[in-house]
C-alpha cells in the first residue's frame, strides 16, 4: 500500500470536472465605492460651505463690534456752556451762552450721525446742552426781575422810604445768592455727568473688546472642529492590490 501513487486521482467522479467558481461581483463593488465617494464629496462640500458661512458671520460680527476710534471728549462742550452761563451778568451774555450751547447741539447731532460707536456718549452731551439752553431762558427771566427790583429799590430810596428800600435790597441779594448757588450746582452736575459718561463709555468699549475676543475664539474653535471632522471623515487610502496569479 505504501507504494501506491495517488497524485493522479481526482476527487470528482470520472468524466466530471471541478464546478466553476462564483464570479466576483466587481461591478457592484465599483458602484458601491463610487456612491460612497460621491457621498463623501458632498459631505466635504457641505463642510466647506459651513466654514465659509461661519467665517462670513464672524467677519460681520467683528465689524459690528469694532471699537470706536474717535476719542473726542464730547462732554467738554456742556461744561463750557455752563461755565459761560454762570459767568453771564447781562441778558446779552446769557444769549451768548445759550447761542454757544445751541451751536454745540447742532454740531453734536451731526457728529452722532457719523460716529455711531459713540452715539450714547454724544446723546448724553446733547441732553446736558439742552438743559443749559432751558436754564439760560430761566436766567434771563430772573435777571429781568432782578433789574426791575433794583429800579424799584432806587425809587424807594429816592422817595426816602428807607425801610421798604432796605427790605427790597435784602430780598434782591438773597435771590441773587440763591441763583449763583444754583448755577454753581449746574456746573458741578455737568462735571459729574461728564465723568460718569466717560466711565460708561469705557465700560462699553471693554465689553465690546471682550465680545470681539469671544467671537474670534469661537470662530477659531468652530474652524478647528470642522477641520477635525473633515479629517476624520476623509476616505482611507486604498490598500495596494495583491496579485494572486501564479
Amino acid at each position: 500500500m505504501s507504494g501506491i501513487n495517488i497524485s493522479g486521482i481526482s476527487p470528482y467522479p470520472q468524466g466530471q470536472s471541478a464546478p466553476p467558481q462564483a464570479p466576483v461581483p466587481a461591478e457592484e463593488e465599483r458602484k458601491a465605492l463610487a456612491d460612497a465617494l460621491k457621498e463623501q464629496e458632498e459631505d466635504q462640500k457641505t463642510l466647506v460651505e459651513m466654514m465659509k458661512e461661519a467665517r462670513e458671520k464672524a467677519e460681520k460680527r467683528k465689524e459690528q463690534l469694532k471699537l470706536p476710534k474717535n476719542s473726542r471728549r464730547y462732554g467738554d462742550a456742556a461744561i463750557l456752556a455752563y461755565s459761560k452761563l454762570a459767568r453771564a451778568r447781562s441778558l446779552g451774555e446769557v444769549d451768548a451762552a445759550s447761542g454757544y450751547a445751541r451751536r454745540q447741539i447742532a454740531q453734536l447731532r451731526a457728529a452722532k450721525r457719523g460716529d455711531s460707536d459713540n452715539a450714547e456718549r454724544i446723546q448724553a452731551a446733547i441732553n446736558q446742552l439742552q438743559k443749559a439752553v432751558n436754564r439760560a431762558g430761566r436766567k434771563k427771566r430772573e435777571l429781568s426781575q432782578e433789574k426791575l427790583s433794583a429800579k424799584r429799590q432806587a425809587r424807594l430810596e429816592k422817595e426816602k422810604r428807607k425801610r421798604e428800600a432796605s427790605r427790597l435790597r435784602h430780598q434782591l441779594k438773597n435771590r441773587q445768592a440763591m441763583r449763583m448757588i444754583r448755577e454753581s450746582g449746574y456746573l458741578r452736575e455737568a462735571e459729574v455727568d461728564n465723568r460718569l459718561q466717560d466711565q460708561l463709555q469705557a465700560s462699553r468699549m471693554e465689553m465690546r473688546q471682550q465680545m470681539a475676543d469671544l467671537s474670534a475664539g469661537t470662530q477659531t474653535a468652530v474652524e478647528a472642529a470642522v477641520q477635525q471632522y473633515a479629517a476624520a471623515s476623509a476616505p482611507p487610502a486604498p490598500a495596494p492590490e495583491i496579485s494572486v496569479e501564479a
